[in-house]
């Protein structure tokens, strides 16, 4: 049974790194398309905040 608990949280902890890595990289490709088209990028938040302001908790 151990055995299964330790292959589980190695399961786990890789799927956090794979998962962080993915964040990380989806970051970066923000950050950049941000830096190439920084207009669309703008309205692109601008929507965002208003969506966020708009949405009813």
């Amino acid at each position: 049974m151990a055995d299964h608990d330790d292959s589980a949280g190695q399961q786990d902890s890789e799927r956090r790194r794979r998962r962080a890595t993915f964040l990380r990289e989806l970051n970066e490709a923000r950050e950049l398309r941000e830096r190439v088209q920084p207009r669309r990028a703008r309205a692109a938040r601008m929507r965002r905040q208003m969506r966020m302001r708009t949405f009813r908790w």
